[in-house]
């Protein structure tokens, strides 16, 4: 059966310690640890011992993953008055609470009359974003 091991950093996010103090514990002989290259592991069970409290069977610092879209929305046929409005609605839209892991850019081009919005962001945020753009151009060709 695989052992499980943990790095320096692992091991400090979870004790909420400084990585450093973590090191100094394993050289102080505080911390089993092993080396391995150039960087040490501690096993579940020396950091069970060490903690006094069973160590979680997830990964340590396993953080929430983070899904991102980036998107790139070419308008053509845009006058400059038009690009303002809609960049004005979509900096809007940013603006709401809901927006908060989103971000957006845009880039007129007055001699081929395109506008350019660049969107990065969550996956529904942007969705969201992109709905709103594809109504706000879908109107201005009315």
């Amino acid at each position: 059966m695989a052992q499980e091991l943990y790095s320096v950093e692992q091991v400090a996010s979870r004790l909420g310690l400084h990585v450093r103090t973590i090191r100094n514990y394993v050289r102080d002989g505080r911390l089993k640890a092993v080396r391995i290259g150039k960087q040490y592991r501690i096993s579940r069970a020396d950091l069970e011992e060490f903690t006094g409290a069973p160590a979680p069977l997830a990964a340590v610092d396993r953080p929430d993953r983070h899904v991102e879209a980036s998107s790139i929305v070419h308008i053509d046929s845009v006058d400059r008055a038009t690009a303002d409005r809609l960049s004005t609605h979509i900096f809007g839209a940013l603006n709401q609470p809901e927006a908060v892991r989103l971000r957006a850019e845009t880039i007129y081009d007055e001699d081929r009359a395109v506008l350019k919005v660049i969107v990065v962001g969550d996956l529904p945020s942007t969705a969201e974003l992109l709905r709103l753009i594809d109504l706000m151009a879908g109107q201005d060709q009315h």
